[in-house]
């Protein structure tokens, strides 16, 4: 007859395997890390809120295939443009919070356009549950060649005593570039009169030409330009340099304190996501922003991964709300 004590271990045993058997494979191995155990059964619709083939839209791609590889589900993207991303917002807002709906935020339709429209059909602080940043897109100002300034202290002082001023152009109204000079005019009293474009590829074939001195961009547009020497970079706004233009400097180290505007994307659910389904989600997203191969793909389109928390994504929503509302008022900036 076996010891009592011997029995109790096989029985514990026997009641280990039975659990292990009864639970699906991905959730068995999560419980036993301690990792969020939500797993999805169907795919998942990604929804970019621009048109295809913009660096916003061709990042949620990069996205969606190494989020769908880790969690074992499609992660299908269905963009539904209007509005600068107010429609596809809306979109999502209203959509069930149930893990199969996400939208890929982008820094100028939650947190400029709630300033620029007279109404946004969304709330971006109440109406979508933050999953994590996916990085920063670095901005960079860029001048003709031929204009004579070389840094962004001389650029400063000189538009000061030009009659006139410079122009700058960007991609359009209200975007992340155009509130980009706007904040720089205000911190350093800069003579600059912004000049919107349809996009940022026009924009930059006319500073190339010289029909305009300035424009504020993405790195990834006017890289090509800056390494063929067709225009001159001046300083890029983010807190470091960019890993594509290392020898450009920020505008803080060229004498420009508490400066520091990035274009940014993000992943978000509609309000109410069950917070398993939420951890699950930020735990994969991070992996993704991890991986090396993500990672180089996402650099190569202009953005810096950056992985974090819900909590963090929320808390730099609600900064920018709050630190643009002032430049986009004074600036006296509108969309009908």
């Amino acid at each position: 007859m076996q010891p009592i004590q011997s029995r109790r271990s096989w029985l514990a045993v026997l009641g280990a395997v039975a659990i292990a058997c009864a639970l699906p494979a991905p959730a068995a191995r999560a419980q036993a890390t301690g990792q969020p155990t939500w797993q999805p059964t169907k795919p998942i619709r990604l929804i970019v809120p621009f048109t295809p083939g913009g660096v916003t839209d061709t990042s949620g791609r990069v996205v969606a295939d190494f989020l769908g590889r880790r969690l074992g589900q499609q992660v299908l993207v269905d963009n539904k443009p209007g509005a600068s991303g107010n429609i596809g917002m809306a979109l999502a807002k209203d959509a069930p919070a149930d893990g199969y709906t996400l939208v890929l935020g982008f820094d100028g339709t939650m947190v400029i356009n709630p300033h620029v429209f007279a109404k946004v059909p969304f709330d971006t602080l109440k109406d979508f549950t933050p999953i994590g940043k996916i990085g920063n897109a670095t901005l960079l100002l860029v001048a003709n060649p031929a204009l004579p300034v070389k840094t962004a202290a001389e650029l400063i002082e000189s538009s000061k005593t030009s009659a006139g001023g410079y122009a700058y152009g960007t991609s359009g109204t209200g975007g992340t570039p155009h509130i980009a000079g706007e904040l720089l005019k205000m911190k350093t009293g800069a003579k600059l009169t912004h000049v919107p474009y349809k996009g940022g590829g026009q924009a930059l074939t006319d500073v190339v030409g010289g029909q305009i001195p300035l424009v504020y961009t993405a790195v990834a547009g006017a890289h090509g330009f800056v390494k063929n020497g067709k225009v001159r970079a001046i300083a890029v706004s983010s807190a470091r340099r960019s890993s594509a233009l290392p020898e450009v400097p920020t505008f803080a180290e060229a004498g420009v304190p508490d400066y520091v505007v990035d274009s940014w994307v993000a992943l978000l659910a509609p309000a109410g996501l069950p917070p398993e389904v939420a951890a699950r989600l930020n735990t994969e997203l991070n992996a993704v922003l991890n991986d090396p191969e993500a990672r180089e793909k996402l650099r190569t389109l202009g953005i810096e991964a950056t992985p974090g928390t819900p909590a963090q994504l929320r808390e730099d929503m609600a900064a920018d709300l709050s630190r643009y509302a002032a430049v986009i008022k004074a600036a006296g900036i509108k969309i009908d």
